[in-house]
This record gives structure tokens, sequence and C-alpha cells, in this order.
């Protein structure tokens, strides 16, 4: 805990109500500073949000939410009790895997577990174990490194990463990693599909983020009734209650910049907006090029940004239909050559004529999302990036096509075109024409040279009085690193102005 007075008296600018910019407003403004977030689109969450089409309504983005832990933390480190604003349902089973001959329904309940590994995978079952405990070890290491601020090459080298490093694989794949503990390739899979949230190939991934289907396992998965886009709502509810001013459809322009320090922010408008500190919480590709007038950047340069590694992008499908499909509330499907189609999406970026895809038939455990009887089906296939040469508005429609046959038959949700009432189709055009570099959905890949003291820091290093939050900066994409690097940033600017702070990352 630090001393020192109240931050009354320090302005903040937050660009972007995503996740990140919004953990860190509420963090603020409850340690009193004055907070001003800028939200180009007319509600908040960025790719946390929903869309609402008569009674039916979608998650934007993310379905998943692990680590609830660090939400339950934000809040409570923001003065309040996370259930007064949400309420949240655990799924047991977690999700359902589903190869061309086997069916998977991983859970947190070990004795379950290791029946289905031991009936699906005969020899596999000691596997589970020596997964469990390894990856805990990992996690226990990797975590304080996740939570710290990487603002000098020092703190790279720091007491933590130096005891974490032998245990992060360093030079294997995630998919080598599960070689350790699995004979099977599907059961592998069952254990790697995770390094999709990052937008990465389980044969391209640091090993190190075998910890992703650990964390499943060990903690669980949630789903928020209302949708996880109900997080940012209750985020914003708390901001607001703090005296956040949140100026919904409001574009900013770019940054006010003197002499490589950041005074502030103009608005599309004009109209100049100065503040102490500015937290980014745009698309960090985006930002850079965009946000920043040109020739001050040089690390970040516009060349620069556009030659660095990015994860692969998301064609979706949010379906209304007037009925309920008996699914699970999350559903994997794997193409039968799952390696290939890994490969045509992040090395040949072609779309694959093999399909994996995943369905979130939220319906089942949630009614708020659709009218009753009816359901909100939620379908997303990973697809190349736009570094790619697909041209959306001539493959649009047919790989539109391709889902709903894929769903029909692997999905066995007949006569499923009978029954849609609304439909909305995402490209990777669409997520660029949201200010998404390359629509890359899960922003810069998580390569080693783009982990940790590699990723753009925290604390801009290029621009002072600015910080930065989202999935493109450290710890990285997904709900939980997100929410961390709010705090992260939050803590840093709290530090910088000697205001007291008392917070479960105690790494700043």
């Amino acid at each position: 805990m630090l001393t020192g007075g109240r931050g009354d008296h320090i302005s903040i600018n937050i660009v972007g109500a995503g996740p990140g910019g919004l953990t860190a407003a509420m963090l603020l403004a409850h340690r009193g500073f004055k907070v001003r977030l800028f939200e180009k689109a007319n509600q908040v969450g960025g790719r946390n949000a929903a869309i609402i089409r008569n009674g039916y309504k979608f998650d934007v983005g993310p379905t998943f939410l692990m680590m609830k832990f660090i939400l339950d933390e934000v809040f409570e480190e923001a003065g309040r009790n996370i259930d007064d604003y949400l309420k949240s349902v655990r799924l047991e089973p977690m999700y359902r895997l589903q190869f061309n001959d086997i069916r998977l329904e991983p859970t947190t309940e070990k004795e379950a577990m290791l029946e289905q590994i031991n009936r699906a995978f005969p020899g596999n079952r000691d596997g589970y174990d020596r997964f469990m405990t390894s990856e805990k070890r990992r996690f226990d290491l990797m975590y304080p490194c996740l939570q710290k601020d990487y603002a000098t090459f020092s703190q790279y080298f720091s007491k933590a990463f130096m005891k974490a490093a032998p245990n992060l694989s360093l030079g294997r794949s995630l998919i080598s990693v599960l070689g350790d503990y699995f004979k099977d390739e599907k059961l592998k899979f069952s254990f790697t599909f995770q390094s999709k949230y990052l937008g990465m190939s389980a044969w391209e991934c640091p090993g190190a983020f075998a910890i992703l289907s650990y964390l499943e396992h060990a903690f669980g998965i949630y789903h928020t009734i209302g949708g996880l886009s109900e997080i940012s709502e209750a985020m914003a509810k708390v901001c607001c209650e703090h005296g956040v001013e949140i100026h919904l459809n409001t574009p900013v322009k770019q940054l006010v910049i003197a002499n490589k320090k950041v005074r502030g922010v103009e608005l599309d408008n004009g109209e100049q907006i100065l503040a102490d500190e500015t937290v980014l919480n745009a698309d960090f590709g985006y930002a850079v090029k965009n946000l920043v007038p040109p020739g001050i950047l040089k690390k970040y340069s516009p060349k620069k940004v556009d030659s660095k590694k990015y994860s692969c992008s998301t064609f979706m499908l949010h379906l209304g239909l007037d009925k309920i499909y008996n699914l699970p509330h999350h559903t994997i499907f794997f193409a039968e050559n799952y390696q290939g189609n890994i490969q045509d999406i992040f090395k040949d970026k072609v779309l694959s004529e093999d399909l994996s895809f995943y369905v979130r038939n939220g319906s089942v455990t949630d009614p708020t999302l659709a009218p009753e009887g009816h359901s909100s089906v939620y379908v997303l296939v990973p697809v190349p990036n736009q570094k790619s040469e697909i041209d959306w508005a001539i493959e649009k429609k047919n790989l539109r096509d391709r889902v709903i046959k894929a769903l029909i038959e692997r999905a066995e949700m007949t006569n499923l075109e009978d029954h849609i009432r609304e439909e909305i189709v995402f490209t990777p055009q669409t997520w660029q024409d949201m200010n998404i570099q390359y629509g890359a959905t899960f922003n810069l890949a998580h390569s080693i040279m783009q982990m940790l003291y590699f990723r753009p820091r925290n604390k801009f290093e290029e621009l002072d009085n600015c910080y930065l939050v989202g999935g493109g900066t450290h710890p990285g994409s997904g709900l939980p690193t997100i929410y961390e690097s709010g705090r992260i940033a939050a803590n840093l600017i709290s530090k910088q102005h000697g205001i007291p702070f008392q917070s479960k990352n105690q790494q700043i």
C-alpha cells in the first residue's frame, strides 16, 4: 500500500470503454482520480459489448469467463461486491469437444474427468494427474510474471521471472508440451485448442500456455446471466457511482502530444480535453497508426507495427432462432484433419475446406438471451486475418452457407434455416472496419518475442503520461489478462502520483 493524498486534483483521460478501459476507470475513480472515459460507440464494452435484435441478445466477443477470481478482485478493489452487480453460473461440464468419432465433456470433477479419458483414450489416464500437477506448478510461478509491469529491462529479469524461467518450456510449442502428458493426438487437441483464445496455432503457441487448459480444469468456466457483455455494463455502473464521466458516441481523433508527452485528447469535433495522464484502450495497431500524429513514434512506426505478428481472425454467425436445440452451452467441433485446418488458417492463410467451429447455445443456461422458447446462438469459425488475400465480399455468403450446412450435419440442428428469425454475420472485414488492425480479433500474437518485456508496455515506452490497456499490451488478450492490464495501469498511475491503493496485485 502506498501513502499519499487523494487523486481528485489529478485528471485521467481514458480512450475506449472496452474491458481494460473500464477496469482502469473504476479503480482510478475509486482512488479519487478525476476520470473521463471516451467511447466512439453508443454503448460501453468494445469487443465485450452486446447486440440486441428483436429480443435476441448476442455477445459481440468473449463467451468464456475464466479466472473469475481476477474479476472478483477488481470489483473488490473498486469498493464493490461483484455479486451485487452480476449473477454468474459455473458450467459443469465446462464444454463438449466433438471429434468425428469421439466426444469428450471436460469437467472440473476429477473422477468424472478420469473416467472419460479412460473410456475414450485408454492408457492416458495417468497423464491427467501429471498434467494438473505440473501445470499448477507452472501457473504458480508464471502468474506473478503476468501481473508485473515490464517498464525496464531489469524488471524482465526479476526474481519472479528468473524463478519461473526454467518452467516456461522455452523453445517448445504447446502441442509438444502436451505430448509430455498424453499419447493420443485427439486428447492433446482437447488440451491445446485453448490456444485459439489467443488466436494462435497450437503448433506455434509457446508451450507455457499449457496453463490455459489447466486454469479451466482447476478453476472452472462461468457464464454471466444476460451474457458476458453484462460485465461491461456492471463495470460502467460502478464507474458512474464513483463519478466517472462516460462520453459515448464520442470518437477521439488523435492524442494531443507535445515533446513526446501526451497532454490530452482531441475529439472528432476538434475539441481538446487535456489531462494529467491518458490511458489508451483502443486496438494497439490501430491506435499507434491513427491516434498518434505521424513521425512521432520510432519503435512503433506504422511500418514496424504492420510487420508484427498478429492473431487469426474470426468469421461469426449470430442466430436468433424460434426453437432451442439440444446442444450444450459450449461445443467445439474439430475438423477431421485438424492440423491441416490449422495450417490453412495460420500459415497458408486460405479458407479451409475442413472447418473447425465453436457454438454457444447459451439459451439452455440463460433464458434472458432470447424470447421464451427461442434461442440465441453464437457460432465462431477461426479464419485467416486480413493479411490474407481473401475477398470477403465474395466469400461471405459461401462460407455462411457452409457453416449452416455444418451446423445441420455435425451439430444436428435439423431444419436450421427454417428456424432463423435474426441473423448477423461478422467477417474479418467487419472487425477491421471496427478499427481492429488486420481484423485480428485477438490482437498481437503471443509469440515469445511479443510477450512480457517484448510486448507493448502498460506504461507506453514511446510517450510519457500514456498507459496502455487491452489485448495488445501486457499481459495479453483474453478477458482475465485484459482486466489485469487495467489493474496494472491503474496501479502504475496511482504509484506515479503517490495515491494510496490496496491491490491483490502487489507486483508493481
